[in-house]
């Protein structure tokens, strides 16, 4: 790990108060060592790491942590604090910071050896050592592992016997990575039937799997050898994952699996009892974790979902990230957020070369012949029509992409076939961005059922790759030819005539409902939601739908442009750090980046949030209301020679960032009187939004 920390990006007097500040300042050490290359890039990566769930443990320690294109090699900055910094955990402040920084396309030797740091927290001998360390240096070896941390009082002696045990465990740990055989071997050793230890297999995974992963591969690895269980931990990490020994998972009598994203390649455990928690409970109550996989099996409990291998039950978690404990809603939300998201790069492929096609050639250009019967090197029209044609044909893919991963999210790799089969026949029947959803839904559901189904065990080999692949596209493309597209495609006919015949009252209604959603969350379901609803609209574009699409846009690029403004006009309100997170929320929001705002709204939600939603709702009807028109799902003020009515729009953007600002502006105001303005140094006091 010596590349990884030196002394100089080890503060052992961290004089930060939040996370936020404690931040900036390991970063910005990083950054003077030529380690990260953008500091505010960055420190966003971090925020909106931090957004998806709070990184502080149990025990004094904060782990923030990230990927960032912002990042030039991998990198972990040390701090350690006096009184202590609240990062959510439930046991209060941490003293102990490590910041971990990859880079985007990290290689795996390198996050290995991050893992490994992550596992060593669990030992409470290191972090003691860590506290008790007065050296810069001598506390960056402690990290890297090339000095071993002692406990007081023990002798030499005992000292080199437990730096040996150490030894022995880290090669453990890398030998994990390295062969997950040897693991089997290790912990799943050929012993009588009778007295066999209680066997359990384990899956832990986290957003950006760097830290929480192996940590709580660890704790649960500890507190099995403390029980005399027998566990074997599959980490499902940055640095990838290498499943466990199909032998391994069917000697296990319990799953455990501590998760917060959705856990690859799940139907192996079929017919198992599972315990399905989040990966910080993982990491704070393995104990409980194992005892509740005793009970579990002593009760004869079995899983809910299928085993794609071996077609056993199936039940209405399968495919849901978080499992079955979540409430109908949710798993409901988690579908849908499946589909969009793998249906966005499309979105965004597809609209820009069909923006950039109209840039070149014109409008007219769409009606242009097929560039495969006429193509002119040194025509402009050619290379527009050639570009458009890409474009359409890549928006070609967005409602079956939606409808087979919504399916996909649902019942796993099964349904994909039929899910990508009823958003194929959704287009047919004209049955559009609607028909798409149905379509994933329905697909998800019905091959759900099969899996429910009890078979032979000489069909179970064939039944993910070909039966129910086959029985479930014949019963979804029934419905959807027969049964439920020719109403949804009636609703969605409807719908668009409705959008064609917008005007007055009626459409600003829409424009402040879509600003609305579009400054809720800044990037969460809301607001893709809304953004889907008006690239939906762009497949078969209409006057209307282009409006929506204008409205849509306009909204998105009020929240970061209201809070670069804000920090600009009345910089006594915030902090440095977000003085500087607004300088750059001036190229995030004009690029429609709505992102840019989740620093703000992330410290302080109860008064971001709400001025950002207003602002939102004013550009929104006033984009309606004036009849701007935009053709791109992407680009911000980029794209406005493609935009009907540009100065207008401007307008609209300009009226509601104004709107953000002021109210912003107020309610912090309101916050504290003149003398209690922050100063560069301080950083809000809100904690920051899950």
């Amino acid at each position: 790990m010596s590349e990884l920390i030196t002394a100089e990006l080890v503060d052992l007097d961290l004089s930060a108060e939040t996370k936020n500040e404690a931040a900036r300042s390991l970063a910005e050490r990083m950054v003077t060592a030529g380690r990260v290359t953008d500091l505010d890039g960055f420190l966003a990566d971090v925020a909106a790491r931090e957004a998806q769930m709070p990184t502080g443990l149990d025990g004094g320690i904060g782990i923030p942590h990230c990927r960032s294109e912002h990042v030039a090699a991998p990198t972990l900055a040390f701090g350690r604090s006096a009184r202590g910094i609240d990062f959510g955990a439930a046991d209060g402040p941490a003293d102990l910071v490590f910041l971990i920084a990859a880079p985007a396309g990290a290689d795996d030797a390198h996050l290995t050896i991050l893992s490994s740091l992550a596992r060593r927290l669990m030992d409470p001998a290191f972090t003691e050592a860590l506290r008790a360390e007065a050296n810069p240096a001598a506390a960056a070896a402690l990290i890297r592992g090339e000095q071993a941390p002692a406990p007081a009082g023990t002798s030499p002696a005992a000292e080199r016997n437990a730096s040996a045990d150490r030894d022995t465990a880290d090669k453990h740990v890398a030998d994990k990575h390295v062969a997950e055989e040897d693991v089997a071997d290790e912990h799943v050793p050929d012993e009588p039937v009778t007295g066999e230890p209680f066997r359990i297999v384990a899956v832990t995974s986290c957003p950006t799997g760097i830290a929480h992963t192996y940590m709580a591969a660890e704790s649960l690895e500890a507190a099995a050898r403390a029980e005399g269980v027998v566990i074997s931990v599959e980490t499902q990490g940055s640095a990838g994952f290498k499943p466990l020994d199909p032998a391994v998972v069917a000697a296990a009598d319990a799953v455990i699996w501590a998760h917060d994203v959705e856990v690859r390649e799940k139907a192996r455990f079929g017919g198992k009892p599972v315990v399905d928690v989040g990966v910080k409970a993982g990491i704070n109550r393995p104990a409980e974790l194992i005892a509740e996989a005793r009970r579990k099996a002593e009760r004869g409990e079995v899983s809910r979902f299928t085993d794609d291998h071996d077609g056993s039950d199936a039940g209405a978690g399968a495919g849901v990230s978080g499992g079955s404990a979540g409430h109908f809603g949710v798993r409901l939300r988690t579908y849908l957020m499946s589909g969009v998201s793998y249906m966005v790069p499309f979105v965004a492929a597809g609209g820009l070369l069909i923006a950039l096609s109209f840039a070149i050639g014109g409008y007219e250009i769409a009606s242009a012949p097929s560039v495969a019967d006429h193509f002119a090197w040194g025509e402009a029209n050619s290379w527009a029509a050639l570009l458009n044609q890409i474009g359409g044909a890549a928006f070609g893919f967005l409602v079956p992409v939606l409808a087979g991963y919504i399916a996909y999210g649902m019942a796993d790799r099964p349904a994909l076939v039929p899910g990508f089969v009823g958003g194929a026949i959704a287009l047919t029947i004209d049955a559009g961005f609607l028909g798409g959803l149905a379509a994933g839904l329905l697909a998800g559901a019905v091959v759900m059922a099969i899996q429910r189904v009890k078979v032979h065990p000489t069909l179970r080999g064939i039944m993910p790759v070909l039966v129910i692949p086959l029985l479930a596209s014949m019963v979804v493309g029934f419905l959807m030819f027969i049964v439920v597209g020719k109403p949804i495609a009636s609703l969605q006919k409807a719908l668009t005539d409705g959008l064609n015949g917008l005007s007055g009252s009626n459409a600003v209604i829409l424009g402040v409902v879509l600003g609305l959603m579009m400054c809720f969350d800044m990037g969460g379901p809301l607001n893709k939601v809304a953004y889907a609803f008006a690239v939906g609209g762009l497949a078969d574009p209409t006057d209307g739908s282009l409006k929506v699409m204008a409205a849509v846009m306009a909204a998105g690029m009020v929240p970061p442009l209201a809070m670069a403004l804000a920090t600009t006009v009345r910089s006594r309100l915030f902090t440095r750090a977000e003085r500087e997170n607004g300088r750059a929320a001036w190229v995030l929001g004009a690029s429609f980046i709505s992102e840019g705002a989740i620093p703000f709204a992330a410290a302080d939600p109860l008064r971001v949030i709400p001025s950002v939603m207003a602002g939102g709702a004013v550009t929104g009807a006033l984009s309606m209301a004036f009849g701007s028109t935009l053709r791109a799902p992407h680009g911000g003020v980029f794209v406005v020679p493609l935009i009907g009515g540009p100065f207008l729009y401007l307008l609209a953007i300009a009226a509601g960032t104004a709107v953000a600002t002021a109210l912003v502006v107020i309610l912090k105001g309101m916050r504290r009187s003149p003398e209690e303005t922050p100063t560069a140094a301080d950083e809000p006091k809100v904690p920051l939004a899950a």
